[in-house]
């Protein structure tokens, strides 16, 4: 019996064994050419720009929703798969200041999505969010401790003057 499970376990496995030893599937980590086009143009899309929206809470959706704004300073794609780290100028209550952001893009296709699960951003506590961007716009939702709900908007690039 044993005999059995440990065959039927290395059938299992093998395309894994045999997958882990094609040097193409190594180079698989590596962004092909298009997706290394597709991540310099985003670098530039989210550099020196303004999210321009608006949110709303969940439970409270009869209310108008409120606006909001993000400006994003600068986008560099990190060396690990998905980790871009992004200098966001946050305005929120008293807090008004520039702070590196360490987050995941990940890519549908042609599209990013910006993910970020329980970061703690120092001042300002701790957020989860998924933000779609396309085309100019965004939309997705985002949690703040035990509120949430959902942010939608466009992306304006900022006057070189703004660059400050």
């Amino acid at each position: 019996m044993s005999r059995l499970v440990f065959t039927s376990c290395l059938l299992a496995f093998f395309p894994l064994l045999a997958t882990a030893a094609d040097p193409a599937v190594k180079d698989a980590a590596e962004p092909t050419a298009a997706q290394a086009e597709l991540n310099k143009k985003l670098a530039a899309d989210l550099t020196n720009v303004k999210f321009i929206g608006s949110f709303t809470v969940t439970g409270k959706e009869a209310e108008v929703p409120k606006e909001e704004e993000y400006t994003i300073t600068s986008a560099l794609k990190l060396p690990e798969p998905d980790l871009w780290l992004l200098k966001a100028r946050i305005k929120y209550g008293e807090t008004d200041k520039v702070v590196p952001i360490p987050l995941e893009i990940k890519w549908a296709g042609d599209t990013p999505i910006i993910t970020l699960t329980n970061l703690e951003i120092p001042g300002l506590g701790t957020f989860t969010s998924r933000v779609i961007i396309y085309e100019g716009r965004y939309a997705g939702t985002w949690q703040h401790g035990d509120v949430g709900g959902h942010l939608f908007g466009r992306i304006e690039k900022l006057p070189e003057d703004d660059n400050k």
